[in-house]
């Protein structure tokens, strides 16, 4: 009796419950996960890059809607460790996958699926609970029928290892088609609830980190492959200048660039302090963008020994 009376009162049309939670995109490097996140907020919230683990730190853009609140909890990349940095990532992205209401597994549609998709297939298999949505990035650049195929090959990759799909859907963030409809299939999924951050909130990650970030990208450029992450930024101090007439303000931006060895200081630095001098170029342009005001840079960079490898350095450098 009493199903009855509940299955009559769900057919009535009701006002939809406001929805609010937690989704995170997972893929291997370069499969669309920043720029899927960027185009669903509508803003430069993640740092693009063409390389791995350039977001170590949980950055989170938010899609506001009348009806529900979708909170993108960008997880560093998944990867096999060689360092006590790279397990200590992997457990970072093992427990923030098992605590968001919907993992996206981003795929692009260009590449066959490889030995790197099946890697993060088959821990994603390990995580029962989390709803999963098979997301086939860059459609733009297939025809139909390598589509279709990609389809269905993700379709038995599933069936094979044992996950559901609640949905796969292909997007093409670049042209913004079905961005909103991925918003649309990812919303029913996350748990009734009021919104969690207030209206207006785009990231609720600490300026600071996000401009150590944009710095660290700017290092990196044109040296990955002699330091792929041997370089760590810290912001030290962000303080408006004082005695600055209102409508002119400044930014005092003081942050130090640590590396692994000294031998390293010259790559970064460059000859006549020139790469140094066009990192903080580069950042400051960024930084500007991303806060809106004018900003004075200075940077300096400092030998921190072996910090990968060493549990207190890799706390006091935020990891």
């Amino acid at each position: 009796m009493g199903a009855m009376s509940v299955r009559k009162q769900s057919s009535e049309p009701t006002e939809a419950a406001h929805r609010a939670g937690f989704a995170c995109f997972v893929g291997r490097p370069n499969a669309g996960k920043s720029t899927l996140t960027n185009a669903l907020v509508g803003q430069k919230v993640a740092i693009t890059s063409n390389r791995p683990q350039t977001t170590r730190h949980t950055v989170r853009g938010i899609v506001h809607r009348p009806d529900a609140q979708l909170i993108l909890v960008d997880t560093p990349g998944l990867h096999k460790p060689r360092t006590l940095l790279g397990e200590r990532l992997n457990d970072v992205v093992r427990t923030t996958w098992a605590e968001v209401d919907v993992i996206g597994f981003c795929l692009p549609a260009d590449q066959k699926l490889g030995p790197g998709d099946r890697f993060i297939a088959k821990e994603l298999a390990g995580i029962r609970k989390t709803p999963k949505v098979a997301i086939v990035t860059k459609t733009d650049l297939v025809d139909p029928k390598a589509l279709a195929e990609q389809l269905i090959a993700i379709d038995q990759l599933g069936k094979e290892l044992g996950i559901e799909w609640a949905e796969i859907v292909p997007v093409s963030a670049v042209g913004d088609k079905q961005v909103e409809l991925l918003a649309d299939l990812l919303i029913p999924l996350l748990p009734e609830g009021p919104a969690l951050y207030p209206e207006g909130d785009l990231t609720d990650e600490p300026e600071q980190v996000m401009v150590a970030e944009l710095i660290r990208e700017a290092a990196l450029e044109g040296v990955r492959d002699e330091l792929p992450h041997s370089i760590a930024v810290v912001v030290e101090e962000m303080l408006p200048r004082e005695d600055r007439p209102a409508d002119k303000p400044l930014l005092d931006i003081h942050a130090n660039v640590y590396i692994e060895r000294p031998s390293q200081k010259g790559i970064i630095i460059g000859p006549k302090g020139k790469r140094l001098k066009e990192v903080g170029i580069k950042s400051r342009r960024h930084i500007e963008a991303l806060l809106g005001t004018p900003v004075f840079l200075d940077l300096h960079v400092k030998v921190a020994k072996d910090w990968q490898r060493d549990p207190k350095q890799l706390r006091r450098l935020g990891f």
